[in-house]
């Protein structure tokens, strides 16, 4: 009876420190540049818009940064093609909306096991109309959300790559 209350609690350690560590691998590194796409309100056809709007952009930065390396040419090009991302939103919507690339607020927000604090991160931010709907966000370099050829970002795809991605960038 002692024998199998100790292997019960040894496999049960063991699943812990499995999926803390498993947690750990989705952690987004301190520098790094997000995005985020606020839908103009929570109806259904404003996060439909929200949807297609992340769809282009997303096909559109993956264009520009699938060969970087380096977080500063990030910045440069993102600077560089803000010009080209509002065409790409202009004509994939007919909402209002305001861009911008710096240092933007982002709640806190507990995804995938991982708590991540409110703050002020370097992000790409586009909010359609009035902004007060919900978003859609994720990493823009290193790469964890821009896959080739991969419209989802499921659990085990996502965990997986940003654990390549940590252990290519970092």
């Amino acid at each position: 009876m002692k024998t199998k209350t100790i292997i019960l609690i040894v496999i049960a350690l063991a699943i812990i420190i499995l999926v803390k560590n498993k947690n750990d691998n989705i952690v987004i590194p301190k520098e790094a540049i997000r995005i985020r796409i606020i839908a103009n309100t929570n109806n259904q056809n404003d996060i439909n818009e929200k949807l297609k709007v992340k769809k282009k952009v997303e096909s559109e930065l993956y264009e520009l940064l699938k060969n970087v390396k380096n977080i500063d040419d990030a910045r440069r090009i993102i600077n560089a093609n803000l010009n080209r991302l509002n065409i790409v939103i202009d004509n994939t919507t007919n909402y209002d909306y305001k861009m911008n690339f710096g240092k933007n607020y982002f709640p806190e927000k507990y995804y995938k096991g991982v708590l991540y604090d409110a703050g002020k991160y370097e992000s790409l931010v586009i909010t359609l109309g009035e902004g007060s709907g919900d978003n859609w966000w994720c990493v823009l370099f290193p790469p964890l959300c821009l896959l080739e050829g991969n419209e989802n970002t499921e659990d085990v795809t996502y965990q997986f790559f940003v654990k390549e991605m940590l252990d290519k960038y970092f």
